[in-house]
This record gives C-alpha cells, sequence and structure tokens, in this order.
C-alpha cells in the first residue's frame, strides 16, 4: 500500500496492527515517553488527543495554530511552546479539515528532527482529500509515527482497526505493550480490511459523495453569512468562526439543535481556549440532509436578524 500510494518502500516488519487508532496512540504513547514528558498538540485539535495524553500521566502542550498559517504548526510555533518530548499533528485535520502541503510537512519534521521531538503523525484521514493527495510524513522520514485506521476513508467504523507504522527502536516496545495491553486486534476486522484494499471504486464514490456534500455545506454558509472557515481541503468537517454572532458556540448549539434538529458541535471540544468562536460542521451525511440542515439554519439565521438575536 505504501509503495503503491506513496512511492514509499516501507518494512512491514515496522508496521503494527491496532485495536483502532486510538489503541495505536495508547501504545505509542506510553512507548515512547516517560512519565511527565511534554507532548505539543494543536489548538484547535481533535479532543482525544488531550484526554489520553493526560490520562496516561503526560502533558498535553498547545501550540495555537489559526488563520494566519493556515491552521498548520509552523517550525517556529513549535519552538515557541518550549521544550518538547513529542508533537501530535494530524493531516487532513479534524476539526479544520487542513491537509498539509509537502513543504510544511517537511518543515515539520526538519523542526522535530532538529529539537529532538518525537513526531507522531495522524494520517486517519488520508484518502479524503479534494486538491490531491496528503502527503505522509513517511517520505520524509523513517523517524516519525505514523497513525492509521480502517475508520475514515475505508469506511469501516466500529470494526476497530487500525494501524501505526513505528522506527525500529520502537517497534519491540509497542509489541511488548500491546501483548499486555490489547493482545491483539480482532481477526475477523483483519481479515475483512485485507477486502477493503481492494474496494477502490466504491470507497472512491463515497469520497465523491463527500465532495458534494462539502459544495452543499460550503454554498450554505456562505448563504447565511458565515464565510470565516479554516481551508475545508480534507476529511468532512468544517471549522467556522460564529463569534459575529455574539453567542457562544455552546449556547449556539444547543439553540441549532433544540430549535431547528440541527446538530453541530461546539468548538470548546477542540480548543478549551477559542473554542467559544468556532464551531465544526459535520458533511459526513446523505447529502440532501446537509441541503436540509443549511435550509433550516439558513431560516434560523433569518429569524436571528429579524428579532436582534
Amino acid at each position: 500500500h505504501y509503495a503503491e500510494q506513496y512511492g514509499v518502500d516501507l518494512p512491514v516488519e515496522r508496521v503494527v496492527m491496532t485495536s483502532g487508532a486510538s489503541g495505536a496512540f495508547v501504545l505509542v504513547l506510553l512507548a515512547a515517553f516517560d512519565h511527565g514528558a511534554r507532548v505539543g498538540i494543536t489548538d484547535p485539535g481533535y479532543a482525544a488527543y488531550r484526554n489520553v495524553i493526560a490520562s496516561l500521566g503526560l502533558e498535553a502542550v498547545g501550540i495555537r495554530v489559526g488563520p494566519r498559517n493556515r491552521y498548520v504548526p509552523t517550525p517556529a510555533d513549535i519552538e515557541a511552546s518550549g521544550p518538547l518530548d513529542g508533537l501530535v499533528t494530524a493531516s487532513p485535520s479534524n476539526p479544520t479539515g487542513t491537509v498539509f502541503t509537502l513543504d510544511e510537512q517537511e518543515a515539520i519534521v526538519d523542526a522535530c528532527d532538529r529539537l529532538g521531538i518525537q513526531l507522531i503523525a495522524d494520517e486517519i484521514y488520508h484518502g479524503i482529500t479534494y486538491a490531491g493527495p496528503a502527503p505522509t510524513a513517511l517520505a520524509a522520514t523513517d523517524r516519525a509515527v505514523v497513525v492509521q485506521s480502517f475508520s475514515k476513508y475505508y469506511s469501516m467504523t466500529g470494526w476497530r482497526l487500525g494501524w501505526l507504522v513505528a522506527p525500529d527502536e520502537l517497534v519491540r516496545p509497542i509489541e511488548r505493550l500491546a501483548q499486555n495491553l490489547f493482545i491483539c486486534p480482532p481477526t475477523l476486522a483483519q481479515l475483512a480490511a485485507l477486502e477493503a484494499f481492494d474496494s477502490t471504486d466504491e470507497l472512491e464514490a463515497n469520497v465523491a459523495r463527500y465532495r458534494t456534500g462539502r459544495a452543499v455545506l460550503l454554498e450554505g454558509l456562505r448563504r447565511i453569512g458565515l464565510i470565516e472557515f479554516a481551508p475545508p481541503d480534507g476529511a468532512f468537517y468544517v471549522w467556522v468562526d460564529v463569534s459575529a454572532l455574539g453567542i457562544d458556540s455552546q449556547e449556539l448549539c444547543r439553540r441549532w439543535l433544540s430549535e431547528t434538529g440541527v446538530a453541530v458541535t461546539p468548538g470548546i471540544d477542540f480548543d478549551p481556549i477559542e473554542g467559544h468562536r468556532f464551531v465544526r460542521f459535520s458533511y459526513s451525511e446523505a447529502v440532501d440532509d446537509i441541503a436540509e440542515a443549511m435550509a433550516r439554519l439558513e431560516r434560523w439565521m433569518a429569524r436571528f436578524a429579524s428579532s436582534g438575536g
């Protein structure tokens, strides 16, 4: 797969099957870091990173990203965070949908190598991109840990199967931890995943549907005046600035759910500092449902404007 998809020559011994990407993160964090290690994560970023890091006795260090750098952590951002033992990146990202360019990926790799930081690259949304494929960190280094999953592009949500690619020196520690914590991922899921690799037509049809849903959502957002959002280049999310409405995002999401039946995720789940200004939309559902949701929000916004909020 890595040879065909990325042109990367990957020894099979460096690949570890895991109980989902979540299981992979537990194994990597335990194998790579000692208690109290400082691990950088982006703000905004996937909520579980922070929680898993903290639960394992490590310190999650937020790295602020935003429109000025396309929501991508730069070498300067990484250095400004103080001494780091590890760094978790995600491309495509949840919640922003940002995809690293090759130059951005290489700059992050170079910074981690120079500063002695263990890079953990979350690539679980690879395959779901809209302006060309996302580069893998493995194309730039064999020192990174890459985490992958069958849940997203391969549409095997709930089968709890993922994989990681580790540097040689981490393979045996990860193997020992996996033997004690998980034994192995379910065999049935592994057998099913072999077939998923040969289901390209079906999987690409899913991506085409996401692309259509994305277009419907973006047009709907522009129609209702929510035009400040991160570049939605991958995954199936849009990270939207709703601060102009003057309502905390948690309260806004409660109102939208109760008054329109539309479920949107408040930004506080992904950014404990600025998240009250943002919400995350998902366009993974049926296109007709997305269109209906935007129509409902358009009517709500009209009432909101006419009532003065």
